[in-house]
């Protein structure tokens, strides 16, 4: 693969998340010089695993295991400065070098502890058929309050504190009368020690704050190579997703133009990241979902369980016209398909191509969440392989039967397949353009 041709490429999920994108991160970004995480908040989950240690991250891109390669969370990402720090304070124990290699937008939004405490309240209060599974990470909120211009706090807003007490204890007050009001909550939260604590967690950040806008494009007219690393997937967009099961932020393509302040033009390639099954984690409609015995070998076998929560996801067989749908709205370049050996020793597999609903057949992906929740997947049976796959290292080398399904995805997304996971750890991988 010549990563030249890439220009400045953003890696983007294709389905509801957990697609893999973490990996796909670690092992591209050693060819680049910078890493922008331009979406999503603490409310992600990217797993990492070089060898036999696993790196679980959050908040952090999945590039700061990578020496001489400078991360930064632009003010499209939501930030939760204590996850941020522990996260920080957790890989310097394991001998992960953070300090001038990373980098926060002065313009990013803040989680704050009422943000927290409104996403558990807003998800206990809600109905049982209207839950929307979230992380409690207070990360609707946040983007709720970003929303509105009045409520939220930024960055930049730590370093000025006589302004950061004053606006704290007034989002507090309406806060705390909006808890009581709604949900009956008594308990008020402490605006005074809220304020001391983002305060002295400013003074934390403070070495890695800067306008990550400026910093981005200086870089750039450098020469320097960027890669965008985006959170979550095209399916959870708040625009694109399945709303109003989605998360709250610009997950596609776009989010990269907002999120990380560069024109269109900037991005030189789109790397779309699929497993070759499907996952779901809380709630929401998923037609090709297995909810026996079938899925929760998947689950076992996937090592299928939230990064963020822990909670079991929901596993089914790869669904082409929700991923079709997300391909067509992202322009990939090329397909990562991650996973592939999970379905290794499966005499047959099965490849969603429509669904029946009780208005007739539907061959695109809906709009409206209900619909898709009617519907049944149209399934082509699939021959599968028994092989184990996970020392393959390039594409010949894969079964023929495994060979064949990456074609039929690559066929039905109508984009190249370029990367394909064979494990967890980082060198099992092969890179398809690279065999000649």
């Amino acid at each position: 693969m010549d990563y030249r041709e890439l220009g400045h490429p953003c890696v983007v999920g294709l389905q509801w998340g957990d697609e893999g994108k973490g990996k796909i991160v670690d092992v591209l970004v050693e060819h680049f010089d910078v890493a922008a995480r331009y979406s999503g908040g603490a409310n992600a989950g990217h797993t990492v695993v070089v060898g036999e240690t696993e790196f679980a991250l959050h908040q952090l891109p999945s590039a700061i295991l990578r020496e001489n390669v400078l991360c930064m969370i632009t003010c499209g990402a939501v930030i939760d400065p204590a996850v941020l720090l522990g996260e920080i304070g957790s890989l310097r124990e394991r001998g992960i070098a953070i300090g001038d290699n990373l980098r926060i937008s002065n313009r990013a939004h803040l989680v704050l502890p009422y943000h927290r405490r409104e996403d558990v309240l807003s998800e206990r209060a809600a109905q049982a058929g209207e839950k929307l599974g979230t992380t409690a990470r207070g990360i609707g909120p946040c983007f709720a309050d970003k929303a509105t211009r009045r409520w939220s706090v930024r960055v930049c807003d730590l370093f000025r504190p006589e302004r950061l007490r004053q606006h704290i204890a007034d989002v507090v007050a309406r806060k705390n009368a909006y808890f009581a009001v709604l949900y009956d909550q008594r308990e008020p939260l402490d605006a005074a020690r809220i304020a001391e604590e983002y305060l002295e967690l400013g003074e934390q950040l403070r070495p890695f704050v800067c306008d990550t806008d400026v910093l981005l494009h200086d870089l750039m007219a450098q020469g320097k190579r960027v890669l965008f690393e985006g959170a979550q997937g095209v399916l959870l967009d708040i625009d694109h997703g399945t709303y109003p099961y989605v998360t709250s932020s610009h997950t596609g393509v776009g989010g990269v133009v907002s999120g990380a302040g560069v024109a269109p033009a900037t991005i030189g390639a789109v790397v779309g990241v699929i497993k070759a099954y499907a996952t779901r984690v809380g709630a929401g409609p998923f037609p090709t979902e297995l909810p026996g015995a079938l899925g929760e070998t998947i689950r076992q076998r996937g090592g299928e369980y939230g990064t963020t929560t822990g909670r079991p996801r929901r596993c089914g067989w790869f669904d082409a016209v929700a991923a079709g749908y997300a391909a067509m709205i992202s322009g990939p370049s090329m397909l990562a398909v991650m996973h592939l050996d999970t379905l290794s020793g499966m005499e047959e597999l099965q490849f969603c191509v429509g669904y029946r609903t009780p208005a007739g057949i539907l061959n695109e992906f809906p709009a409206d969440a209900y619909t898709l929740g009617e519907a049944e997947p149209i399934y082509e049976p699939v021959a599968g392989w028994n092989d184990d796959i996970s020392h393959c290292r390039r594409l010949e080398e894969l079964p023929a039967a495994a060979r064949a399904y990456l074609d039929l995805i690559s066929t039905r997304l109508n984009t190249p397949v370029g990367i394909i996971g064979v494990g967890r750890d980082r060198e099992q991988t092969i890179f398809v353009e690279s065999e000649s």
